[in-house]
């Protein structure tokens, strides 16, 4: 199945290519809304544009889970917690409560289990969601564990979620969790890059004084300061650095963390960063200065300032402070820490999913949520085509150019293919312009339910102008050759596409 076709197979030809010969009827797997349909979703569109009310779901879990033997139950650590964000979810409840005559106060509740379980509700965990300060709902699931029965090598967490009069909202999976039996003990491989940690990769730290789950504190971000929580854990981005550079210098470098390296830990959430630190491998609480092997999950280790007096990262009750080791008399290449200074650091996973119900009609689960990851054009000017790659796609969904529909062609879970709208669709003074015009890139399914995407996709014209820049004086205003050297220019445009920052 060819998806390049003749641009122009519409009942009006785009006012960009007025002389474009009119090409065939487009195959049958090309699908468009009908006009009555389209002016609906059209007009649902510009006013989420206008107001997105955003409903998003952010689950947050480690990379690997620790299987439990016998009858003891190793809970996921850190436990995997989920996020309610976006205006949208007080929206619906309010939409919801007015349809509802009775039915006051509707909340979230949510059930979470692992994808090997099946489906029963009995085998999972419930969830109720706190608001937070930043209006946020919070849930987290501490009491998931993967007994020692499940032979499974991987598996991904299911979250359902529900609005407490029984509608449901739909399912959400967790990324690949990855299940080890216990922490390696050996020098790790750089050829077990599984459980290696890289450069630039998320991580989450905690500190567990002997052993006591009950006494688990994570490190984390509250008001602008880091802290250590019993109750909410942080994703860290852990990048090495440069050791020959300066502090405000300090350029991130690609590869495998290893001990010894110098590196800088970023909150996701925040961008609140730690000053430069020496990472460390911790063994019968001493912290290794001369270990330079790689970093593996669930090891033990310290973080030590870098230039400082042996002083070390460390947390006091809920405070986090510098703690300054004692050098081992009979052994140099050793210092002795305490409790607080001994962290177990793990790779840490991030899924969010975005939708807005609030202006649909939606009386199906929003679920499956498709996913964008990735975007490849090919051809331009007169035909141009856009495959959209991702995950959970499904033959109801259309892409949208901000409020401009495209002729959308499912062509499997993972790809869907569209014609790129002509350029005069977003500005009646399509034939003047000299800069370019950037739109956000939507999935929209048919009964109205919209899912947004970090993507926009930007139409270039190849000679640009600068704004205020007069048009040559031998050129009249309204001649055809200005018309035409216009035409000429949009016809080969380039498509330049990025991620939103």
């Amino acid at each position: 199945m060819d998806p390049q076709r003749q641009a122009g197979a519409d009942a009006a030809e785009p006012l960009t290519h007025p002389y474009r010969p009119r090409s065939r009827s487009p195959p049958r797997c090309w699908l468009r809304s009908n006009p009555y349909q389209a002016d609906l979703l059209r007009d649902g569109v510009r006013r989420y544009l206008q107001l997105p009310a955003e409903q998003t779901v952010l689950i947050l879990h480690a990379k690997v889970a620790q299987k439990s033997y016998g009858n003891e139950k190793r809970f996921f650590c850190p436990p995997p917690c989920v996020y309610l964000g976006g205006p949208g979810w007080k929206l619906k409840q309010e939409q919801l409560t007015a349809r509802d005559v009775g039915e006051a106060g509707l909340r979230v509740w949510g059930y979470m289990g692992l994808d090997t379980m099946g489906s029963s509700l009995m085998e999972t965990q419930k969830l109720s969601f706190e608001e937070q300060p930043d209006a946020k709902g919070f849930g987290c699931a501490k009491a998931l564990y993967i007994s020692d029965a499940d032979k499974c090598k991987h598996f991904r967490l299911v979250l359902k979620l529900f609005f407490s009069n029984g509608q449901e909202i739909g399912t959400f999976h967790s990324k690949l969790i990855k299940v080890i039996s216990k922490p390696s003990q050996k020098k790790q491989s750089l050829k077990n890059t599984d459980l290696c940690i890289s450069s630039g990769s998320k991580v989450s730290l905690f500190n567990r004084l002997r052993s006591q789950t009950v006494s688990t504190r994570y490190l984390s971000v509250e008001g602008g300061a880091f802290i250590a929580s019993a109750r909410q854990w942080a994703a860290f981005t852990l990048h090495l650095a440069d050791e020959r550079c300066t502090r405000s210098e300090f350029p991130l470098r690609e590869g495998y963390i290893r001990y010894g390296s110098v590196v800088q830990l970023i909150c996701t959430a925040t961008g609140i960063t730690l000053p430069p630190l020496i990472i460390r491998k911790v063994s019968k609480q001493y912290a290794m200065l001369d270990v330079d092997e790689p970093i593996s999950q669930l090891h033990k280790c310290a973080f030590q300032f870098q230039g400082s007096d042996h002083m070390y990262l460390c947390l006091s009750t809920e405070k986090v402070i510098q703690f300054q080791a004692s050098p081992c008399p009979k052994e140099a290449n050793r210092e002795l820490l305490n409790d607080g200074s001994c962290w177990t650091i793990i790779g840490t996973e991030t899924v969010e999913y975005s939708f807005s119900e609030s202006l649909a009609c939606a009386r199906e689960p929003v679920s499956p949520v498709p996913l964008i990851t990735a975007l490849q054009l090919s051809g331009g000017g007169d035909v141009a085509m856009l495959e959209v790659q991702g995950e959970h796609f499904h033959a109801h969904l259309k892409v949208w150019f901000g409020d401009v529909e495209a002729e959308t062609m499912y062509r499997s879970p993972k790809s869907l293919m569209c014609v790129v709208p002509d350029v005069s669709a977003f500005s009646s003074d399509w034939r003047w312009l000299r800069y370019p015009i950037t739109v956000p890139l939507l999935l929209v399914r048919d009964d109205g339910l919209i899912y947004s995407s970090s993507f926009t996709f930007t139409y270039t014209p190849e000679q640009s102008f600068l704004p205020g820049q007069q048009l040559p004086a031998d050129v009249p205003q309204d001649s055809d050759a200005l018309l035409n050297s216009i035409h000429q220019e949009f016809t080969r445009t380039n498509f330049h596409l990025f991620m939103q920052s």
